[in-house]
């Protein structure tokens, strides 16, 4: 009987020897898949912005971006700030006080202090729009919009992301993020 068990045993270990991956073999089954984050946040027009030059009151300040989506900022000059990411912002602006020799070794850090809103529209108790917050999703802003009409889609959204052109539908989920700028539409039921 022992001499059964191990010929088992040495031939169950030989046939998961020439599997590719045995790491999972006894794991837990994956995680449900997350919507992928389409978007990175960059600044863009609208946002608020807080600039921190270390020693530096004049520059130090809140700038808006223009409908141009730029900022202008003293002893900087015009800076064309839409699209880019706080970390790109905080390279140009000091490699720009450098350039023009206003501080030999500038240090500079970025806060957004407030983004652009987003709207929501569609099968909601409030359409309109709204001020954004970090860490929202699309089930938090349908509630910041007094939630669903008794006729809305439970189960999907349509969002137009900032710079998109159309919508794209998605599940009404915590799971979808929402960004500055959103257009969130929920539609119809049909029954």
């Amino acid at each position: 009987m022992n001499m059964r068990r191990s010929a088992l045993l040495l031939a169950t270990l030989l046939g998961l020897g020439g599997c590719e991956d045995t790491s999972n073999l006894f794991s837990a089954p994956p995680a449900a898949p997350r919507v992928a984050m389409t978007t990175a946040l960059r600044l863009q027009v609208g946002d608020k912005i807080k600039v921190t030059v270390i020693g530096d009151d004049k520059i130090s300040g809140e700038y808006e971006i223009d409908p141009s989506g730029d900022i202008s900022v003293p002893a900087a000059g015009s800076l064309h700030v839409a699209g880019m990411t706080k970390g790109e912002l905080e390279g140009q602006l000091a490699r720009k006080l450098r350039e023009r020799q206003y501080l030999l070794n500038p240090m500079v850090t970025i806060d957004i202090s407030a983004f652009r809103p987003f709207y929501v529209l569609g099968e909601v108790a409030k359409p309109g729009e709204y001020p954004y917050h970090t860490g929202l999703n699309v089930l938090s802003a349908v509630a910041v919009a007094g939630g669903d009409t008794y006729r809305a889609n439970s189960s999907r959204a349509l969002i137009q992301r900032a710079g998109e052109q159309g919508f794209r539908e998605y599940p009404l989920s915590p799971e979808v993020p929402i960004y500055p700028g959103d257009l969130i539409k929920i539609p119809e039921r049909w029954f």
